[in-house]
């Protein structure tokens, strides 16, 4: 009954979540509904579906260098969404974003690209000089590199022992949901010497990160690619006009 009072409710398109870790991708659905509540009122969001193939099955793809065998995994993810009715994706994932870049031409739905949309926010506020963490792969890989430059911003990440550490706590606590006192030191003692090395603020690109770090331990302002991801996400659903793509990468809603 509450839905035929709300007639505004049949004209928001669906979320499809497609996660890789769970525990990003648990992140992110609460992020969406909260930000959802926000513009909605109590317990309001746009309809939001989700898919969760175990990013066990990728794991040996990713650490072989397979990127097709991880694409295989990752396209059933957004095929399930998009089954279940999602009118577009997001995927909470920095790292699987390497790859998503490669088949988003080949996928059923357009996507929201979480880089596009840090970056972006990050224009926003005016910085140039951008630290990231996240994932090995993340932080050497082509996707922040290339979106930074497109806008004119300098990467700035940790060095080799850094990265190899922050890597190895990611995967081995973060994704199980193992939240050690000493890793949050570790983070935030990268974040202290991108800040000594000029960063003006640090995207926690890695979508587990915000699970230990935010604005109030962190040195740097600090971009959250998972909820910022979620609040775009909730802006494209809630937009009246119809997509502007059917499938690849949707343009990013304007200033929020």
């Amino acid at each position: 009954m509450g839905l035929r009072r709300e007639p505004y409710f049949v004209r928001m398109k669906t979320i499809g979540i497609a996660a890789h870790s769970a525990e990003g991708g648990a992140l992110c659905f609460r992020a969406a509904c909260r930000a959802g509540a926000d513009a909605l009122g109590e317990h309001m969001h746009p309809g939001i579906v989700l898919s969760a193939i175990p990013m066990g099955l990728s794991m040996p793809a990713w650490n072989a260098g397979d990127h097709a065998a991880v694409a295989d995994h990752l396209s059933r993810g957004v095929r399930q969404v998009a089954d279940a009715g999602a009118d577009f994706f997001v995927c909470p994932d920095n790292t699987a974003h390497i790859v998503l870049e490669a088949i988003a031409g080949d996928l059923p739905l357009p996507g929201l690209h979480i880089a596009h949309v840090v970056c972006h926010e990050i224009a926003l506020r005016g910085w140039t000089r951008v630290g990231l963490l996240g994932t090995k792969w993340t932080m050497t890989g082509p996707v922040y590199e290339r979106t930074l430059a497109d806008r004119g911003m300098e990467r700035l990440i940790p060095d080799d022992a850094a990265r190899l550490a922050l890597d190895a706590a990611i995967f081995d606590e973060l994704c199980n949901g193992v939240f050690r006192e000493k890793t949050t030191t570790r983070f935030r003692g990268a974040i202290d010497d991108l800040r000594e090395r000029g960063a003006e603020c640090v995207i926690l690109g890695c979508t587990e990160i915000p699970l230990i770090i935010n604005e109030a331990n962190a040195s740097l302002p600090v971009l959250d690619s998972t909820r910022l991801l979620a609040a775009y996400a909730i802006d494209v659903a809630l937009d009246p006009e119809p997509l502007a793509a059917t499938r690849g990468w949707l343009p990013i809603p304007p200033a929020r």
